[in-house]
């Protein structure tokens, strides 16, 4: 008797193990969200758009967005993170989102991150500068901000987009490691646009911002780049030297816009959606879309190794937090 109930056992276990391995064939068999956890119209956003495109083209299915903005991305992980894991609903999060949020507000979130948010890819990373003001403010190098921020404590002004936004930790950092640097924040809550725009009337002298938003304004001269936050120099900009180069690795953000699932999905269900999007980045309409973004495609080995990446970015991140002390919201 006992025997049978064990090969009764067995055969339910195989029974389920093919039927989901048919769902993973058929994958996917109706429309998938995209969570994106903030409003239109950002580089998450666009990157969502770009890859929900896509893939709908390339599985035959409709992939379509949904914003759901707002609580530093919380509002949005978490309802990913409570639907079914069944590969429907997914998420394009960032470093912000998925990285700095469930370290700085742990408390104010109401799952297990860890459990509950599967990495899937990083999608693309996004390079930025550290960019000085040109107008009133004749800084042209790093060393020189260094030294003139030495001769002036308070005087600088630097923007971010929020207190606790990343590149609010990336100058107080970046003070911190240049030996102690008196520099006052100036959050501007309407983004990158509102710290351009501080930036243009000489309100705030230096920011870290991505090359993107700030490309038009380089080349108006309004803007300097004196360092680039990525792992290399760009093409473009050949001269301007990145931040390892000038003895500050680790400062900086490279502002990487990754897909991700609620825990729990299946691994072989992961690995599906895993390759389509590898698949789908290799298109030509992909690429040329993000590198007219100046999206640097960088996607993981494997799903296991995007879990292994995230890890690593969580750690990197409890170190930044652990060092820089900022009051946020």
């Amino acid at each position: 008797m006992k025997r049978l109930g064990i090969l009764a056992l067995s055969m339910l276990c195989l029974m389920a193990n093919a039927a989901f391995g048919q769902t993973v064939d058929k994958y996917p068999s109706k429309p998938v969200k995209i969570i994106v956890p903030y409003a239109p119209g950002g580089a998450t956003d666009i990157v969502a758009r770009i890859l929900a495109d896509q893939l709908g083209k390339s599985l035959g299915q409709s992939f379509f967005v949904e914003n759901k903005p707002g609580a530093f991305g919380i509002i949005a992980v978490e309802y990913m993170a409570r639907s079914p894991a069944d590969g429907y609903t997914l998420l394009i999060g960032n470093v912000s989102t998925n990285t700095i949020s469930p370290i700085i507000y742990a408390d104010k979130f109401k799952i297990d991150y860890a459990k509950d948010v599967a990495p899937i890819t990083n999608v693309v990373d996004i390079p930025a500068f550290l960019v000085a003001s040109t107008k009133n403010f004749d800084v042209k190098s790093v060393p020189e901000l260094i030294a003139y921020a030495k001769k002036n404590p308070g005087q600088v002004r630097y923007g971010t987009v929020g207190p606790g936004s990343y590149p609010h930790y990336d100058m107080a950092y970046f003070a911190k490691r240049a030996g102690g640097l008196d520099l006052i924040a100036l959050p501007n809550k309407s983004g990158a646009s509102g710290v351009i725009n501080d930036m243009l009337n000489g309100s705030t002298q230096v920011a870290f911002l991505n090359v993107a938003s700030t490309a038009s304004q380089i080349i108006a001269g309004n803007m300097r780049p004196l360092a680039v936050v990525n792992r290399a120099r760009l093409p473009d900009y050949p001269d301007v030297p990145t931040m390892q180069e000038l003895g500050f690795a680790g400062v900086g953000t490279i502002a990487w816009q990754a897909l991700f699932a609620p825990g729990g999905t299946p691994k072989p269900l992961l690995q599906t959606i895993f390759t389509a999007t590898v698949e789908a980045m290799k298109s030509q309409g992909v690429s040329e879309a993000f590198k007219k973004q100046s999206f640097i495609e960088n996607p993981n080995a494997s799903p296991d190794d995007a879990r292994k990446w995230v890890a690593g970015e969580m750690d990197t991140w409890r170190k930044i937090t652990s060092e820089v002390k900022i009051e946020t919201e």
